[in-house]
Order: structure tokens, then C-alpha cells, then sequence
């Protein structure tokens, strides 16, 4: 997103703090309302364009969404959308993106109310993990021929009764409704969206050997003094890492292997 938009989300955010930290408010429904909305602005590319159509009043772009959602959803729900439709877009597709990552937002914040944040960050990444590595299961994920129901069937069984209610519900709306993203996009941005929620970055840490529990603090301790923040690490073990680690941090990867460290001195041996 850029401009308007960002500043439009960034808003919207803030909106949604306030209102999930009223305990009155139940988080999981109110992101089930704003995925509804969601899937409906994603079906009627007209009804998105008006509500984002820089010429029309703000209050008149308010006062249909209200008319228009106020018997289908909470007033939570309203008054988010009611915001969103007041701000300025950059292009209106933005609208519906932004409501679907408020209510990813809003799942996360029932996870961390239930203290369980941090289960859902983990699960998310190990589930990545899982996916990357069967191409049969990604095929069978993201195979448009197949319905909803035999999709959310497929996560019940990999997910049901192992996995937190919240991951679930975050990989089965990922996986029902892709919107055009790649699975691995999708499950890559609600990684960062938990880190987010707890303001810590997320680095990926790869190690021959599963890393001991005072090396995990030293290494997190490490790069949170490096970025500035705390840092929620997602450990994997790949025995092709012949030995120290390989940190990924966003886009910027901090070698440390040694396997690297032999390719590199023979690439300066090359040249």
C-alpha cells in the first residue's frame, strides 16, 4: 500500500485497538464479520469502488455502509467500516485488503487475551514449514477445482485437535479464500502480523542441530540489542547446515553457516 492508503490502515489499527481492548467485545466474532465484509467487497468491485470514489462525500460513503451493514454485522464491525470508508484510498482494492488484515488482527487479539499468542506464531511457521516441504499437500491446497468445504475438510484433519482454534481459523481463511496470493505469501505475512501484535520482529533461525535453550537466549538476546527490538525466533533444523547458523531477519540474511562459509572461500579461490 502507499500514501492515502497506508495512512487510511494505519487508522483503522488504532480504531481496532481501542475496540478489542473493551472486554465487551468479542474479538473473534468481530473478525468474522470483517472477513464477511471482506469476501463481500471482493465480489462487488462496483459497490468497492463507490465506497472508495474520492468525489463522494465521506459521510455519504459512511452512511451506505451503515445502511448497508447495519442488520448484517455488530456495531464493532460497523464503526470500523463506517472509518475505513471515510479515509482516502489510493486505489480501492486497498479497502479490502486492509479490512482483511483487521481481522487477522482481531483473531491475534483473542489469541493474546487467551495468552496464547505465542502458540499461534509457532504453529504458523511450523505449518509453512510443512507446506514448503509437500508439494503434494501445497497441490491439493491451492487446487481451485476443489470446494471450500473439501479444503476445510483437508486443514481439519491436519490441524483439528493439534493446532490452537486461532491458527486454524487464520490458515483455513488464508487457504478458502487466497485472494490471489500465494500460500506461502499469505502464511509469511500473518507470521508478521503475531510478531507485530507483540511489537517483536521475527527472525528465522536455521541450525544443523536443534539449538539449546541458553543458546536460543543468547542468540535472541543478541539480535535484539542488533535491530533495537525484541525478537521472537522460529527455529528450523536442516542438517545441510554443516555447522554455526543462518539468521533471516525481513529480507536481510546474516550468514553464519559454514557451509557458506566454504562456498564463499571457494568462489574467492574461483576468482
Amino acid at each position: 500500500m502507499n500514501g492515502a492508503s497506508r495512512e487510511a490502515l494505519a487508522a483503522a489499527r488504532e480504531r481496532l485497538d481501542a475496540l478489542t481492548d473493551s472486554t465487551s467485545v468479542d474479538a473473534g466474532s468481530l473478525a468474522d464479520e470483517l472477513a464477511a465484509v471482506t469476501a463481500l467487497l471482493d465480489r462487488e468491485a462496483s459497490l468497492r469502488r463507490v465506497l472508495t470514489d474520492p468525489a463522494k462525500a465521506s459521510e455519504a460513503k459512511a452512511e451506505l455502509a451503515q445502511s448497508l451493514l447495519g442488520s448484517q454485522v455488530g456495531g464493532p464491525a460497523v464503526d470500523l467500516v463506517s472509518g475505513l470508508v471515510r479515509s482516502r484510498w489510493s486505489q480501492s482494492r486497498d479497502l479490502a485488503d486492509s479490512l482483511e488484515e483487521l481481522a487477522n488482527l482481531a483473531d491475534l487479539t483473542a489469541a493474546q487475551r487467551a495468552g496464547k499468542l505465542d502458540n499461534v506464531e509457532d504453529e504458523l511457521f511450523r505449518f509453512g514449514r510443512i507446506v514448503s516441504s509437500s508439494t503434494e499437500l501445497r497441490a491439493a491446497l491451492t487446487d481451485r477445482k476443489a470446494t471450500t468445504s473439501a479444503k476445510g475438510e483437508l486443514l481439519g484433519s491436519l490441524l483439528g485437535g493439534r493446532a490452537d482454534r486461532t491458527t486454524v481459523r487464520l490458515v483455513t481463511r488464508l487457504v478458502t479464500a487466497p485472494r490471489g496470493r500465494s500460500l506461502e505469501a499469505g502464511l509469511e505475512s500473518l507470521s508478521k502480523l503475531a510478531a507485530e501484535r507483540r511489537d517483536r520482529m521475527v527472525a528465522v533461525v536455521t541450525s544443523a542441530v536443534p539449538l539449546s535453550d541458553p543458546q536460543k537466549q543468547r542468540l535472541g538476546a543478541a539480535l535484539a540489542q542488533l535491530y533495537g527490538r525484541t525478537m521472537h525466533l522460529n527455529l528450523d533444523v536442516d542438517p545441510e547446515v554443516i555447522g554455526g547458523i543462518r539468521v533471516q531477519v525481513g529480507d536481510e540474511v546474516i550468514n553464519g553457516s559454514l557451509a557458506d562459509r566454504i562456498e564463499d572461500a571457494g568462489r574467492r579461490l574461483a576468482s
